[in-house]
């Protein structure tokens, strides 16, 4: 009873922190009234079925055309990626489409794509997305405005939309940034995420590229330790201006391929993010364990962590410029403890990683 005590005593004090530094008010980022050329590298693989409306949506940027550079890097699309990327851009001066089937050093997969966007670009402001991505229209003014001499890197915030599931999935997503946007401020580097990100050149170029990196399957948390390593400024961002909304992962299956590849990632991230994660599984630990509390002690506890967990939601969302539903908001702690579940099955059942249709091994990743 002790443990229970005073583990949940801590558990809800950390959520009421959390909740204040959420809260708490923050500099506003200051007006990006330069323009300067910046490069927006996109790596695509069999993307036939989203990339059009990511490339709609950098279309409708408002940042002038002449000093954008939009660079699509084909990875050996066995679909029609190709084909829908060349009809979309045939008008558009500042998109280009490069085939990718070489290696560059070490690089693989993304990695390698990325790496030759790197070297093709002509800026100093490398900005990173997928092909499921859709940005807004202020994405680049506004990860510039975060991006003063010093840092090297910036992350935006990403949710998901679509049917139920996906939305779910998009709370995910918010929950998990706006936690590491939380240590970020604190001073600790944390992550970036590949889908929603500044580098500039010289924090870049400072690591050697991706080309000189050993393989990772996980090559934005890579690419960010190695960048803060050389003493570079870091900054993870909330703001309607960088929202990035992905297309959800259509099935079950799908999501726990994507998750059993960020679990591998998970070991390279700070303590602190790693207990704050775990305390979610001790919770509901602690919380079922067999007549250590009475009925009514855990509905209130199980009340009183689904109403602090909406209320980090709610703020998140409104940070965002985001909306979702009352609905949808009270059924993320269902969705979330079956994840988990299903995620820590999943990663430990032996095999590889399926990444972009290509499969890795466990070790080699």
């Amino acid at each position: 009873m002790l443990f229970a005590t005073v583990f949940f005593s801590v558990f809800f004090g950390l959520y009421v922190l959390a909740l204040l530094l959420l809260v708490w008010p923050r500099p506003r980022l200051a007006g990006c009234t330069a323009t300067p050329r910046v490069s927006i590298l996109i790596a695509a693989r069999n993307e036939a079925a989203t990339i059009e409306r990511c490339l709609r949506a950098l279309a409708r940027l408002h940042y002038p055309a002449e000093q954008l550079e939009i660079l699509i890097g084909d990875d050996a699309s066995t679909d029609d990626t190709r084909e829908i990327v060349r009809r979309f851009i045939a008008d558009k001066p500042w998109f280009r489409l490069l085939p990718i089937r070489q290696r560059l050093g070490t690089a693989r997969g993304k990695s390698n794509v990325l790496a030759h966007l790197c070297r093709a670009a002509t800026t100093n402001y490398f900005l990173i997305t997928d092909a499921d991505m859709a940005l807004a229209p202020n994405w680049v003014q506004t990860m510039l405005a975060a991006a003063p001499a010093g840092v090297g890197v910036v992350t935006g915030i990403t949710t998901a939309g679509g049917n139920l599931f996906g939305r779910l999935q998009g709370l995910d997503w918010l929950f998990g940034l706006n936690l590491i946007r939380l240590l970020t401020d604190l001073g600790l580097p944390v992550t970036a995420v590949g889908n929603n990100m500044l580098v500039t050149r010289a924090a870049y170029e400072s690591i050697g590229g991706y080309e000189a990196l050993a393989f990772s399957i996980t090559e934005d948390l890579q690419l960010f330790g190695l960048i803060v390593g050389q003493g570079w400024g870091f900054r993870n961002i909330i703001a309607p201006g960088v929202l990035g909304v992905s297309v959800p992962q259509p099935t079950l299956r799908h999501l726990l391929q994507q998750r059993k590849r960020w679990m591998k990632g998970a070991g390279r991230l700070p303590w602190q993010l790693v207990v704050l994660f775990s305390s979610y599984g001790v919770f509901y630990a602690v919380l079922g364990w067999p007549a250590l509390l009475p009925l009514g002690t855990i509905s209130v506890l199980y009340a009183g962590k689904v109403l602090l967990q909406t209320l980090f939601l709610a703020i998140t969302l409104r940070q965002a410029g985001h909306r979702e539903s009352m609905g949808v908001l009270l059924l993320y702690d269902g969705y979330l403890l079956l994840m988990s579940l299903a995620v820590l099955a999943y990663t430990a059942w032996p095999g590889g990683i399926w990444w972009k249709e290509r499969r890795y091994r466990w070790a080699e990743v």
